[in-house]
């Protein structure tokens, strides 16, 4: 009897090494599948590694919010504005840079969700950068007028 406890505790203190619970709690997940593939996701940080290649870096596994969206249709053929980002997500800095275009009556308007203006600077580079470190994480849009009159609207998300 005795022997036979002591193999039963054992053959316990052996399976109890090898258990591994649970390493994060994940409210929730599923898997999505489409025409491209499919792909298995959770909601909230489980574990993340950093992926480089020559192409950039990507951090998989954490949520990064980050969305720049060009608003309303080009009417404006020979303009082209391009507008960089970063860091990714914004905490500081965006860049508005305008190639093919006059600068004479170029500005930009910096407002919030609600419409408010935050900031108003006229553009005289190819390149301008408007600060946003004193700004809250929040949904901004940048407006880009000529004479007054909006020709192209981002929308920006600061983390």
């Amino acid at each position: 009897m005795k022997t036979k406890k002591l193999l039963l505790a054992v053959i316990f203190g052996f399976f109890i090494q090898n258990i591994q619970a649970q390493k994060d709690v994940v409210v929730s997940g599923g898997n999505a599948t489409g025409s491209g593939g499919t792909v298995s996701y959770s909601v909230g940080q489980v574990a993340y590694t950093n992926a480089t290649g020559s192409g950039g870096t990507v951090t998989q596994g954490v949520q990064q919010p980050f969305e720049i969206v060009t608003l309303g249709t080009d009417n404006f053929p020979e303009i082209i504005l391009l507008m960089t980002v970063y860091p990714n997500p914004t905490t500081s800095i965006v860049n508005l840079k305008v190639d093919n275009f006059n600068f004479e009556n170029l500005q930009i308007n910096l407002s919030d969700i609600t419409g408010k203006l935050l900031q108003s600077q006229k553009i005289s580079n190819q390149e301008t950068q408007i600060q946003m470190e004193s700004l809250p994480q929040a949904i901004y849009f940048l407006n880009v007028l000529d004479n007054n009159k909006t020709i192209k609207t981002f929308k920006i998300i600061k983390n």
